[in-house]
């Protein structure tokens, strides 16, 4: 028999009663073992590998995907294939996190000798303290005793959902503690939209050949020689530092040449567009891209750290970037 809408729509409410209900009691009863728990990752010198069976096992896995794209380094072991070989993949300067709501699953329990005679830390994130994992773990994050969502009391509903929370907030403290920043965050996610725009500008900048570079001194016909060269739209010119002087467009060409018919023999510092926009080399690439199209320019030099020209940023460059 199907359910009709308001039925439907009746019993989902239920549902998430029921979740949020578990993620209440779970953090109403968290206490000084999640800190201890805490500490114990953080001065942790290998990896945190996280492990769980079944449902439990793709909790994990997420969890352990989460702490390393958020600064912990982190990896995912099955039990069943720990068992088989996967083990060595664990080192003694790692740290195990593991997650089981009955503690008692017959692979996690057969992997723990293995994994204690090894003298690496486990933390448990289970619902008993008088389970097999709990005993065995030198800390145990306690869940207690939910009820599932599910209408037959036995699909993982409340128990995942309470374990997925806690592997969260352990991450996401984990996080704050290591004063982990949006930079970094996009260092770890390089294919991503925050990851292209938070690239620093040096990365995408052109440079070399590719930047159109003169003396001041130098007739405006040879700054339209390196621009050529250079398949530039500018040229920047620089003194003998390569410091950045100014900067000769197309629009200072078509504008000289209007009002001067020995223009291209004038050097080109007198005609330049002085004193123009610079970058360092560290901003982002995205904020580059917002100043072009802010100014309505083509491109803009990129110094370093001293203020010497580096390279050149331009709207096709950091566009291809984002």
């Amino acid at each position: 028999m199907r359910f009709n809408t308001p039925m439907t729509l009746e019993y989902a409410r239920q549902v998430l009663d029921i979740e949020i209900t578990a993620l209440q009691k779970v953090r109403n009863q968290l206490d000084r073992t999640f800190v201890a728990s805490l500490d114990a990752m953080e001065a942790c010198k290998g990896r945190v590998i996280t492990c769980g069976m079944g449902k439990a096992g793709q909790i994990a896995a997420k969890i352990s995907a989460t702490l390393a794209s958020t600064g912990t380094p982190s990896f995912f072991l099955h039990p069943a294939e720990a068992l088989h070989g996967d083990l060595g993949m664990v080192q003694a300067d790692d740290l195990m996190l593991i997650f089981s709501n009955s503690g008692e699953s017959s692979e996690i329990s057969a992997l723990l000798p293995f994994v204690r005679a090894m003298s690496v830390p486990i933390i448990a994130v289970t619902a008993s303290a008088r389970s097999y994992l709990a005993v065995q773990a030198d800390r145990a994050i306690l869940l207690g005793d939910l009820t599932e969502a599910c209408p037959l009391g036995l699909a993982p509903t409340a128990t995942t959902t309470a374990m997925l929370v806690v592997g969260d907030a352990l991450a996401l403290c984990l996080m704050k503690r290591r004063g982990f920043q949006v930079e970094d965050y996009a260092r770890r996610h390089p294919a991503g939209a925050l990851g292209r725009k938070t690239l620093a500008v040096k990365f995408v900048m052109r440079v070399g050949d590719a930047v159109a570079a003169i003396a001041p001194d130098r007739p405006v016909r040879e700054a339209l020689f390196a621009i050529t060269r250079a398949r530039s739209g500018a040229a920047v010119v620089v003194d003998a530092d390569r410091r950045v002087l100014g900067i000769f467009c197309d629009g200072d060409l078509r504008r000289g040449i209007e009002k001067d018919p020995d223009f291209l023999g004038r050097p080109v510092g007198e005609v330049m567009t002085a004193q123009c926009i610079t970058v360092g080399d560290d901003l982002r690439a995205g904020d580059v891209l917002d100043l072009l199209k802010a100014r309505r320019i083509g491109e803009v030099p990129v110094v370093d750290a001293n203020g010497v020209l580096a390279g050149v940023a331009d709207l096709k460059g950091l566009i291809a970037s984002q």
